[in-house]
């Protein structure tokens, strides 16, 4: 029987914003099993940040159910929230977020000691290498191109063995061709590792790369 990773059951999240009240995730029903790639697709504002910070558990659930990794989050709080995410979900986003005093090497080494790894963290360099860039460890971020920066989150979200990663609009700083490596970085991720990968993207020619794809509209699962 196949791992359930995400499982939704009418997963809403609603913002106040004065007198308005705006669904940004309306009633979501959803299951990603271990080892899917997955791209969350939609126009900006279709809810694909919001869902995936939900899954991330970077933001609370307003109603419904949500289970990661075979504990309900709706209603965690965020002290547990804190132990789900740390060391079981990997993070990267569209601007890099890299420490721009650190090397390439140390931004990693710092997420592990953070995480409060031991002897069960993955060496720093042998990640790099497998992202592509054991020969610029020793670099600052802004010795690299927006490629060899994204590489070097790719290995830093990887630091931590997590069970599974999230991409927000991973590519989306970066041209179209280093673009295409990015997503073979994932695709091997996938297919070699078994890592299950959830990618959130508004490109639909990136998008219809990845196996499976959900389309939202209006926080709504699209038809």
């Amino acid at each position: 029987m196949s791992e359930i990773i995400v499982k939704a059951e009418k997963l809403c999240k609603t913002y106040h914003l004065f007198a308005e009240e705006i669904k940004a995730v309306d009633r979501v029903d959803l299951e990603i099993e271990k080892g899917e790639y997955v791209s969350l697709m939609g126009p900006s504002g279709s809810g694909k940040t919001t869902l995936l910070d939900l899954i991330g558990c970077l933001d609370s659930v307003s109603s419904g159910r949500l289970e990661i990794l075979g504990s309900d989050v709706s209603s965690m709080p965020e002290s547990r929230l804190i132990d789900v995410r740390r060391g079981r979900i990997g993070f990267i986003f569209q601007d890099f977020s890299l420490i721009p005093s650190l090397t390439a090497l140390e931004n990693i080494q710092l997420t592990q000691y953070f995480a409060k790894m031991g002897r069960e963290k993955t060496d720093s360099a042998k990640l790099l290498g497998r992202v592509g860039l054991g020969n610029r460890m020793n670099h600052l971020p802004k010795q690299m191109s927006g490629g060899e920066k994204q590489r070097v989150a790719i290995a830093r979200a990887l630091a931590t063995n997590p069970s599974f990663l999230l991409a927000d609009e991973p590519t989306g700083q970066l041209d179209s061709e280093t673009s295409k490596e990015i997503i073979e970085v994932f695709r091997e991720l996938n297919e070699e590792d078994g890592l299950t990968i959830i990618l959130a993207t508004h490109d639909l020619n990136l998008g219809n790369q990845i196996p499976r794809k959900i389309c939202l509209r209006d926080g709504k699962v699209a038809e």
